[in-house]
């Protein structure tokens, strides 16, 4: 079992999330919009609401769309302006990953986006869960100045992960933090960070809210499953608890 409690990060959406995260007793939140993409750019309004509100620091992903880490030109300059414009209003970290098509890190563009955000902590998301060979990754992204990459050890759950989580937490020492993730709770979480030695771990605790809408249109919807117009998702400060309370037990 590692000796120190670990540093715990919750992935919320909007600013509503991070208030019950806070609520919670989480330590540090990664601010998102859209977690059923798994996760992407906030609006800068949404980031600025969040600074008034938050007593805790909070980590601003940049993703400019679902789906791949494989950007077009278009889109890794928008994700250069977006790290910039956070740089800017004094974020404290920010979120991002771009891979190679054949499944490396973009060292060139990592580079990049490093060097924009200046003194922000950065983190690779879990596009690294993506690549052809972690260990490489992991030093690619030490090579680019990376401070922290979240994974679940390239499966669906970290207790699949586990294996590969403790092998990158011992190869990658005091040079990168590994953040573990990959459907952490109250049951998982304890067992988890026993066999991996992580210090760091990521979980998100969602929950879907039904809408206060009274009056609801039944001839047309705005895409997406059909009863997402009426139902948000929040997180649970309760379940954000009691995993932490297991994460530290």
């Amino acid at each position: 079992m590692a000796d120190a409690l670990p540093l715990i990060e919750v992935c919320v959406e909007g600013v509503e999330g991070l208030l019950a995260a806070q609520d919670g007793g989480t330590d540090r939140v990664e601010l998102c919009a859209s977690l059923m993409e798994g996760g992407i750019t906030p609006s800068l309004g949404t980031v600025r609401q969040a600074q008034h509100l938050a007593a805790i620091p909070f980590f601003t992903i940049v993703r400019p769309r679902g789906g791949d880490f494989l950007y077009s030109t278009a889109e890794f300059v928008s994700m250069l302006e977006d790290v910039e414009a956070l740089r800017d209003l004094g974020v404290p970290g920010v979120v991002f990953g771009c891979l190679t098509a054949d499944g490396r890190i973009d060292e060139e563009r990592m580079t990049a986006l490093v060097a924009r955000a200046g003194a922000m902590q950065v983190t690779c998301h879990r596009a690294f869960d993506m690549t052809a060979d972690p260990i490489e990754a992991l030093e690619a992204l030490v090579r680019c100045g990376v401070h922290r990459v979240l994974t679940s050890g390239q499966r669906d759950t970290a207790l699949e992960g586990a294996p590969l989580l403790r092998e990158l937490v011992h190869r990658a020492g005091d040079r990168i933090v590994v953040m573990g993730c990959g459907r952490l709770n109250a049951s998982t979480i304890g067992e988890v960070r026993r066999l991996t030695d992580l210090k760091e771990m990521h979980f998100s605790a969602p929950a879907q809210q039904p809408s206060g809408m009274t009056y609801r249109n039944p001839h047309i919807r705005m895409g997406g499953p059909s009863d997402r117009e009426y139902t948000a998702t929040v997180t649970d400060p309760d379940a954000v608890r009691a995993t932490i309370a297991a994460a530290r037990a």
